[in-house]
Formats: C-alpha cells, structure tokens, sequence
C-alpha cells in the first residue's frame, strides 16, 4: 500500500499561502471562481439565511480538482510517469495537467463511472484502465511497483489538500467571517483544505460542515469509528464515493470540521434540478453541500451567513434528462 506519512501538523498558514500563491499563478490557468449572493441567482429559496454560492462549476476542467493538480505538478520533476486514481474529475484535472507539462500519466476509473469521462482523460492523451472500485489501490500498487510510476493521490496528499485550500482563502476575500461554510466530502480533500485555511487565517468561530452521500459515507463513519475507514460504497454523486476516507484529510477534518452530515441521492437529485432552474449548471457530487442547506441538515442557520460550495458542473445534457424538472 501507499503510505501517508505527513500529520496534519505540518498543514501551517505559511504552508496554506505559499500553495495558494503556486495555484494563483499557476500556467494551467486556475480561476478566482465567483461568490455570489443566492438572490443573484433567478429562483427564490426559502431559507431564513444570507447564502452565498462560490461557482467552482466554472472553474477550469470544470471542478474544484485543478486546484489541488496545479499544486502537485508544481512540486513534482516534469516529464515524469504518473499515475492515480479517480471517478473522472479529478482525472480529467490530471490529464490536462499532464497534457501541459508533458508528462504520461494513466487513471485507474472505478469500472461505474461514466465511458464518457474515460474518453474524456484519453482525449487529452493519458491511460485508462477501468476496474471494480474494491480494486483501485491493488492496480495503482501495481502500476507502482511494475511500472514505476509515481503514484499521485486524488484526495490523501498533502500538496494537493493545499493547493485546494486556495478555495478558502478566496471565500474570506468575499465574506471575511462567514458564520458557516458548508463543503462537499468524498475522500475529504477538497473539506479538509478549505476548513484548514479558514480555520488557520484566524476564523475560529466559523462552523464547517463536511457533506457526503448516504451511500458513500466514509468520513462519516471514520468521525464515529475515531479512524479512517473503508466501505463499499454507491451513489449518484459518483465523485463522492471513494471507497475510503483518506487519512491526512481525517486528521484535518478532526482538527478543524465541525460535523459531518448525510444527504441521500432522491435529496442530491432534487438539488441538480433545483440549481438548474437558477440558471446553474452543476454535477450531482458539487450539488450535495446545497441538497444539506435545502434539507435543513445544517443546524442554527437562521439569520446566518452561510457560505456553499458548489465544486462542479461536469455533467452532461443526456444525464440531466435523469433529473427531476
């Protein structure tokens, strides 16, 4: 197996800015993703909070992945032989980012992710292998061992946690001291890094709450468990469902995440077809930290400003015909 050997010690607020600076300047070209307020948007919500929206639907690759990618490429020799691990977009970060710098790279995909996204990441001229979602580590181990490749985790990573974390400091350049900023969480990259930087630049008294799937509730049960667990996992929000909770992501969460919350795929659904209206088009897994705010799984909002991060809009027209009107 791939150890991670790092301990949420090592995640400093000079670490955190360092790789927010990297991401900002970074040739892939990240983007400063607006933040709007919901009433900017075209449909009314009746929830008693000020909610402000950040649009990484419209970031670069589509999701919030090219972050973290911008910032591992930057701290890894170019030219190298990579491979990982991924549903599709942080794949799809991966080999665009290969692409860039030219370097081979392969994706090891759960066999139920969509054949679209496959032919996505081979568009941009990387490897795919597809395989049950128990089997992602034996073949990445694999390729590690046989091939020697260079192993990139998608969510357990220091560099790439990070280089996420950029997201959280955009979110306080907007709303320097939101009262609850509410994240999707697959293997806890993404919540870990914004928790981490909104945390660490000195906003003790935001809540962060972590959201993920009924199905795929790996973090979930690790909070229960007090340890990173595994699972079999199942859900329409595909890149939240990893089939376990990364490790240094934990130990952040622990440390800086107030409580994780469950929402179902019939709640994710809705949520898709919700921000449709509103003229936003986003995927079932960046739709989960909205489907919470909707189902009122996020305590004491009342009056609050609340900040949701919407992480992607990499769907497509025939899997919208899937959703509710």
């Amino acid at each position: 197996m791939v150890d991670v050997p790092v301990s949420a010690k090592a995640i400093t607020l000079d670490l955190l800015r360092d790789a927010r600076e990297t991401v900002r300047t970074s040739p892939l070209g990240v983007i400063n993703t607006p933040m709007i307020p919901w009433c900017q948007t075209t449909l009314p919500l009746n929830i008693p909070c000020n909610i402000h929206i950040k649009l990484e639907n419209m970031q670069r690759t589509g999701s919030f992945k090219v972050r973290g990618v911008a910032n591992q490429f930057a701290r890894r020799p170019k030219g190298a032989h990579f491979v990982t691990m991924s549903a599709g977009n942080y794949g799809k970060s991966f080999a665009y980012a290969s692409k860039h710098y030219g370097s081979k790279g392969k994706v090891v995909m759960p066999e139920t992710a969509l054949v679209s996204r496959s032919t996505l990441i081979q568009n941009f001229g990387c490897e795919v292998e597809r395989v049950p979602t128990t089997c992602l580590m034996n073949v990445v181990n694999r390729c590690v061992q046989e091939e020697n490749m260079t192993f990139l985790h998608s969510y357990d990573d220091l560099d790439l946690i990070a280089g996420h974390a950029s997201l959280g400091f955009e979110v306080l350049e907007v709303m320097p001291q939101p009262d609850v900023v509410v994240v999707c969480c697959g293997g806890g990259g993404l919540l870990a890094g914004v928790a981490a930087a909104i945390k660490l630049a000195g906003c003790e008294k935001t809540r962060i709450y972590g959201v993920e799937p009924e199905g795929a509730c790996t973090m979930y049960k690790s909070f229960i468990e007090k340890k990173p667990v595994s699972m079999d996992t199942k859900s329409i929000a595909s890149g939240l469902a990893p089939p376990f909770a990364g490790t240094l992501p934990y130990e952040l969460c622990q440390l800086y995440v107030e409580e994780i919350v469950l929402v179902n795929d019939e709640e994710i659904k809705a949520a898709v077809s919700t921000l449709y209206r509103a003229g936003l088009l986003v995927e079932p897994s960046g739709s989960a930290a909205f489907a919470a705010i909707a189902n009122d799984r996020i305590p004491d909002i009342a009056g609050r400003n609340v900040v949701v991060i919407l992480s992607g809009g990499n769907i497509g027209k025939d899997e919208l015909t899937n959703f509710p009107d």
